[in-house]
Parts: structure tokens; C-alpha cells; sequence
């Protein structure tokens, strides 16, 4: 298939790419390189790729892109780390609701006009913020109370913008709903406000990156936003764009949402103990609790059944082995100043 990529340049937006060029597919990617800067990636020279750098609100530009696409993947947004659900609480919903009318009104008009077969809208794991129910099923969203902050909202949102354009256009969707993801790729965000976390500055808030920045740096006692305890799934992006892959291409995944995770939970505690003594043979492991953020979601757990049925997805790479890779990226980044 020929598939059109928007914020093809960012954090998971790089791995699809060159999981779909690895599958065969062609790829159009779209980014202005608002997060990061401009980044060179792996695939730039591969025949099977082509890059636009642009503006994803741009209706007219992704109808000249879409013209000859079969797919989309919705992903360009602003996001980043937790710090950014409270710096930008309005450019979030309001900026991220105008990239999503823009891909859907492009996609609608290639649907009727042209080939385009399906939209597929990356969503979040923050449409959840409000539940109680765990593991958390897809459907939940529909019954839980909506989320508090306005990322959550707007990624809510972008589930109703795919409802809306099949009832009123019969337009074809999947949705797909990624949980914590974890890989190299994550730089410091431009539009990020630094934060001081014990004595090193952050700019990203999202834990890994910056768990790693912290142990890498030399704190100690290691600080950790909130007791600990919140509850996450950590899945390599490796994995994560492999269930996006099968969204797809799988006719199964037509008018469908899933929860794209590994099925492995951990504690943000145990996260810092296992980064902690990966990178530090010669001390123990000591913390710190810091005053967590308003929007930190002490429970995160989704049920991943339903992409085991329909796709037989499943998130192979252990936590353990995503570390491997992200620790001598990260500290690579350090020395370069790209972190």
C-alpha cells in the first residue's frame, strides 16, 4: 500500500515509518519538525520513501499528498511529557483539534474522490484518565466519566471526529490507542518548558528519558515524581508500531479500536530501581519523593486481549530489553547536548 505518515519526523512516527517500509509498503511522511528541530533518520534515502516537510493543517497539502494514497496514519499532535498537559493545557486541545479536522477533511475528500480506503487515528491511553475498571477494556471510554485534562479530552475527541466521519460520510477507520511507549528518538522537546527535578533540568517529563537523564547524571538520592506507586505499562515502540502496522493492513481492524500494549505492569518505582541498577553497580538505590503533577494518572492498565484475538498482536520485547537499547542512547544524547 501507499500510506501517508503525518508527523512521520517524531518519536513513534519514525519507528512506523521504518517498520512500514520494512514490510513493503511506500511511505509519504509529513512534518514541520516543530518538536524537535529538523532530525535526519535511518530511512531518508530509501526509494520506498518519500518526505514533504509541511504543515499537518494544511487541508490542501495533504489532499495533493493523499491523491494517490491508500491509507493514512493520523499521528502528528502536540504531545509530550506530563509537564506539557499543564504549560499548554489550551495550545494542546485547540492547536491537536485543528491538525485532527485538517487530516480528517482530507481524508473524507480522498475517500470520495480518490482511492483512500481507511484513516487510522492514533489515540491515547489518556482517554482513560477517569476510569476504575482494570484491565481496562476498549469500549471503556464510552462508559467511564471523560478525561480531566485537556489532552486527554482532545485525544477522546479524535475518536469522535472517526465516529462522525463514518455515520455522516461512511469514511473507514481504525483506532488505535498506544500505551507508554518506549524506545531512542525522544530528543528535548522545543515547545517544552524545562522543569528542575532535584538538581538536574528536565525537558521532556516522560519517565523514562528522564528516569535514565537523572541516574546518568549522577543524582542521588534519585528524585521520582509522586510515591512511586503509579502504574504503568511500558512497551517498546518497536513492538507498538508492529500492532499499528497490523491495524493497517488487517481487514479485521475495519471500524475497530484497540489497546496496543504489552500485558506486563510496573510501578514507576520499580521502573527507577531497574534503570537504577542497570546503570549503577557501585551504590544502592536510594530515592526521593517529589510533589507529582496534577495530571499523573495513578493507574494505567489496559486489557490487551482484544488485539491478541483479532490482530495476534502481542508486545514480545521485555522492559529489560528496551532499557538496553534507550540507556546508551540517551547517554549519547547527554554528551551531544541533544538531551
Amino acid at each position: 500500500m501507499k500510506i501517508l505518515v503525518t508527523g512521520s519526523a517524531g518519536f513513534v512516527g519514525g519507528y512506523l515509518v521504518d517498520e512500514l517500509l520494512e514490510h513493503g509498503h511506500e511511505v509519504i511522511g509529513i512534518d514541520n519538525f516543530s518538536k524537535y528541530g529538523k532530525v535526519e533518520k535511518s530511512y531518508d534515502s530509501n526509494t520506498g520513501f518519500r518526505f514533504v516537510e509541511g504543515d499537518a493543517k494544511n487541508v490542501e497539502l495533504l489532499k495533493e499528498l493523499l491523491s494517490d494514497c491508500d491509507q493514512i496514519v493520523a499521528i502528528a499532535a502536540i504531545i509530550g511529557g506530563i509537564s506539557l498537559f499543564h504549560e499548554l493545557a489550551y495550545d494542546l486541545i485547540a492547536e491537536n483539534e485543528r491538525i485532527t479536522a485538517a487530516a480528517f477533511d482530507a481524508a473524507i475528500w480522498a475517500f470520495q474522490n480518490r482511492k483512500l480506503k481507511k484513516i487510522n487515528v492514533i489515540s491515547s491511553s489518556m482517554v482513560f484518565e477517569s476510569t476504575n475498571n482494570y484491565p481496562t477494556p476498549e469500549g471503556e471510554q464510552m462508559n467511564c466519566p471523560p478525561p480531566l485534562s485537556t489532552y486527554g479530552f482532545q485525544k477522546l475527541a479524535c475518536e469522535y471526529f472517526a465516529k462522525g466521519a463514518y455515520e455522516q460520510y461512511k469514511l473507514p477507520y481504525t483506532i488505535i490507542r498506544p500505551f507508554n511507549a518506549v524506545g531512542i528518538g525522544e530528543k528535548r522537546a522545543k515547545v517544552e518548558k524545562e522543569i528542575l527535578s532535584g538538581n538536574v533540568r528536565l525537558a521532556m517529563s516522560h519517565v523514562v528519558p528522564d528516569l535514565v537523564q537523572k541516574v546518568l547524571k549522577g543524582q542521588y538520592p534519585l528524585h521520582i515524581l509522586g510515591k512511586g506507586n503509579q502504574l504503568r505499562h511500558y512497551t517498546y515502540a518497536g513492538d507498538l508500531v508492529r500492532g499499528i502496522r497490523l491495524c493497517i493492513e488487517s481487514q479485521k481492524a475495519v471500524g475497530e479500536d484497540f489497546n496496543i500494549s504489552t500485558n506486563r505492569s510496573t510501578t514507576v518505582l520499580e521502573l527507577a530501581e531497574l534503570i537504577w541498577n542497570k546503570i549503577n553497580t557501585d551504590k544502592p538505590f536510594r530515592y526521593t519523593c517529589d510533589d507529582p503533577f496534577k495530571y499523573d494518572v495513578q493507574k494505567r492498565v489496559p486489557n490487551v486481549e482484544k488485539a491478541k484475538r483479532v490482530l495476534g498482536f502481542e508486545a514480545g520485547t521485555s522492559l529489560e530489553a528496551a532499557l538496553d537499547e534507550v540507556i546508551p542512547w540517551i547517554k549519547a544524547q547527554i554528551e551531544i547536548g541533544g538531551i
